[in-house]
């Protein structure tokens, strides 16, 4: 649990230093596109349009889900998955990526997968702005419901931080690993109830496919938003879920400690 402690410790004490990089990090990732940080917004509404013509009025002919709008639910699942795919595949190559910037500057290398989350976080808060005024929009109005969004958003937010620690630093060791998940992300996409309803699956394969912690993370927005249902209506799966990122998270901060000297050995 030291390592822990310890990981978190050094986040505290360096979190100006995280936003500060987190700031540079989204200025100079547009800095030669006309429309700058709008590209932050435009790529996620275009894969949104696509998503909704392809399976929800192609393969569903505009079929809701309950009585939700199947867009509606669409965008529910598909926000906080543009915010997980990029901060984890970007965050598991925030250390190799900046390994120059690392030899150079004094600064725990642990901070660079959150400087990675920070950095992603700007689209994200914007697009659940953006997600509350569809909601509205649709006559879905807030509820007390609403208040355990900031549970969900505790969860996501170590969640994240967890994997990209853990991956940060095979793939700084094994470059093989970044690619493999890359592909892994890609599968894991079709296999989280983001743009399919697993309702008319049987019982096992709805609890083999939650297996992934990423289906927790995606039903616990909707849960909040669409279907009015607490997370503790479930402790197993929260118990699952929380056994799974907290191992995780300790076995990526013993592995990160371990190796993080030898880091600018793999420059």
């Amino acid at each position: 649990m030291s390592s822990i402690f310890q990981i978190f410790k050094e986040q505290l004490l360096n979190i100006n230093l995280i936003c500060r990089l987190a700031f540079y990090d989204i200025k100079g990732k547009y800095l030669l596109h006309y429309l700058g940080v709008l590209w932050q917004f435009l790529n996620p509404a275009v894969q949104i349009l696509i998503y909704w013509l392809v399976f929800g009025l192609g393969i569903r002919g505009g079929e809701p889900i309950g009585d939700v709008p199947f867009f509606v639910w669409l965008v529910c699942g598909l926000i906080p998955w543009f915010f997980i795919n990029p901060s984890i595949t970007q965050g598991a190559n925030s250390v190799y990526s900046r390994l120059s910037l690392v030899s150079k500057m004094k600064f725990p290398v642990s901070i660079l997968p959150a400087v990675t989350i920070v950095s992603n976080s700007f689209t994200f808060i914007i697009m659940l702005i953006v997600l509350l005024f569809i909601l509205i929009m649709n006559g879905i109005y807030p509820s007390i419901y609403y208040v355990q969004i900031i549970y969900y958003l505790f969860c996501l937010y170590i969640f994240l931080y967890s994997f990209s620690l853990l991956f940060s630093t095979f793939s700084t060791i094994v470059r093989d690993i970044h690619s493999l998940l890359q592909t892994m992300m890609k599968m894991l996409f079709y296999l989280t109830p983001i743009l399919w309803d697993t309702g008319r699956l049987p019982e096992y394969a709805q609890n083999i496919l939650k297996l992934n912690p990423i289906y927790y993370l995606i039903e616990g927005f909707r849960n909040t938003f669409l279907f009015k249902t607490w997370f503790f209506e479930d402790l197993a799966y929260t118990f699952y879920f929380w056994s799974f990122t907290l191992f995780i998270l300790f076995f990526g901060a013993t592995i990160h400690l371990k190796f993080r000297k030898r880091f600018v050995d793999y420059l």
